[in-house]
């Protein structure tokens, strides 16, 4: 007992709040069962839950402002890497070194300068903001306790209100033993006594009464006061911390731009210097992106492209010249047509030009020497060479079969449109230059079956939406 003294809390104190919390919970527990009624304020529940949306909305915003602020550090820990890398590959001996040295420590100090305005002027001021709220929160909920304390007194004074003309009827008609047995004499000195106790527990009953209630209407007052203006100070400080961030951002970017333009100037100088080594960056091509009309069909389903099956035999070239069946590109990125018959002959409508000719002899001469298998050519309707000899139900220059894997809707009036399982029989170009990579040349098997007519069924189409059939 001597140590809890010592530290101000007595014994009498802690058994004044232990009743303090049984009363609180009971008059809750009456109230919730709807046998105490319950003091409310409407208006002050307003402000309430005004302040709870306040504080949430000032704490997700405090949140959002230090990832912001931790983003701004990534990216200057970002910028400063990129600036090391620039001051390692630029050598000593290019002009502008020194300046673009200087250029990096620029950068360098306008991040940190950027970063520490941010947090002076924005995440600060929103700390000192949302401090105030703590307090607020803690004095709302003391608030709620001291309207259960008033609410408590109220409800016990107005019980011996109620019960003060029960208590005068037991004074003025003795009811108990003690009364009874007492002597005559003596019964008056009991019935003041019972009187002046019933007035005492009456007199204590209003006092805590008015304690309680000048306890609650003090803080009550405060709080109708401060929630109010606390709410509609949230307009100014949103504004505030906005243009801060908008004013700081906006002299940042600039800065940095001046920085930046010094340093493509640095650049433009070196390029000068260096002209005749410019990096000229060059568009790659899809492996399996056709080039017709700028168009890019892709299969659906991301399947990979069906590719024509071409057979090359590496077998050193005769002596005598070329090998008869056989012919090689005319240059490096034309492949040779499979559409060449026997004998090194094109058709007409593909033959080449004399300097083609040429061109293609001066090639040859620094290529390796390439033997093409190439399919059997029908001429007039007959297949020359091989099984199919004498077949007269395929077009004229037929090489091989593909079928769709995949519905192609035709955007032109010279494509085929696919429907998925249609047979195409693959027939030359009219003009191999007209050819583009990646597109085939073909008459359905249906249509040329039911018109044998070329000129009206024939069509480009993509080959990556078929596949090589036997």
């Amino acid at each position: 007992m001597a140590e809890m003294g010592s530290k101000g809390v007595t014994a009498g104190k802690i058994a004044s709040n232990v009743q303090k919390k049984l009363t609180r919970a009971q008059e809750k527990v009456l109230q919730k069962l709807g046998k105490a009624d319950e003091t409310k304020d409407e208006q002050f529940e307003q402000c309430v839950q005004n302040f709870n949306k306040q504080l949430t909305e000032g704490t997700r915003l405090q949140k959002d402002l230090r990832t912001y602020l931790a983003s701004v550090k990534a990216m200057h820990e970002a910028s400063k890497k990129l600036n090391e890398c620039l001051q390692e590959v630029y050598e000593p001996d290019w002009p502008g070194r020194d300046e673009a040295n200087k250029i990096a420590e620029n950068n360098d100090l306008l991040w940190v300068d950027y970063h520490q305005k941010l947090v002076d002027q924005a995440l600060l001021t929103m700390d000192t903001y949302l401090g105030q709220f703590p307090d607020i929160k803690s004095r709302i909920a003391k608030r709620g306790r001291k309207l259960v304390d008033y609410d408590s007194a109220r409800h016990h004074y107005e019980s011996l209100q109620t019960a003060k003309k029960k208590d005068e009827a037991k004074i003025a008609k003795p009811v108990s033993l003690l009364e009874k047995a007492a002597p005559q004499w003596c019964q008056g000195k009991l019935q003041a006594h019972l009187v002046a106790q019933t007035n005492l527990l009456r007199n204590q009953a209003e006092e805590e009464l008015i304690k309680a209630q000048k306890v609650f209407e003090e803080m009550n007052v405060d709080l109708q006061e401060e929630l109010p203006s606390l709410w509609n100070s949230r307009v100014g400080f949103y504004v505030n911390t906005f243009q801060s961030i908008a004013g700081l951002e906006e002299n940042f970017h600039k800065e940095m731009s001046k920085l930046n333009q010094n340093l493509n100037d640095v650049l433009v100088s070196l390029e000068k210097q260096h002209g005749s080594n410019t990096f000229t960056v060059k568009a790659q091509p899809s492996d399996n992106a056709p080039a017709k009309g700028n168009k890019s069909p892709s299969p659906p389903d991301g399947s990979p492209a069906a590719t024509p099956e071409i057979r090359v035999n590496h077998e050193p070239e005769p002596a005598g010249g070329a090998t008869p069946g056989a012919t090689l590109p005319k240059s490096p990125s034309q492949p040779a047509e499979a559409s060449e018959v026997a004998g090194g002959t094109q058709p007409a409508a593909g033959a080449q030009e004399p300097g083609e000719t040429a061109a293609s002899e001066a090639a040859s001469s620094s290529l390796p020497a390439v033997v093409v298998e190439t399919f059997p050519a029908t001429v007039n309707g007959t297949v020359e060479g091989g099984s199919g000899a004498g077949r007269l139900d395929l077009p004229p220059g037929f090489m091989f079969k593909v079928q769709a894997q995949h519905d192609y809707t035709a955007t032109d009036t010279d494509e085929l449109q696919l429907k998925a399982g249609d047979v195409v029989l693959v027939i030359p170009f009219q003009n191999p230059e007209e050819q583009d990579e990646g597109w085939l040349m073909g008459v359905k098997e249906s249509d040329w079956n039911q018109h044998k007519e070329l000129e009206k069924c024939r069509g480009v189409f993509p080959e990556n939406f078929t596949e090589r059939v036997p």
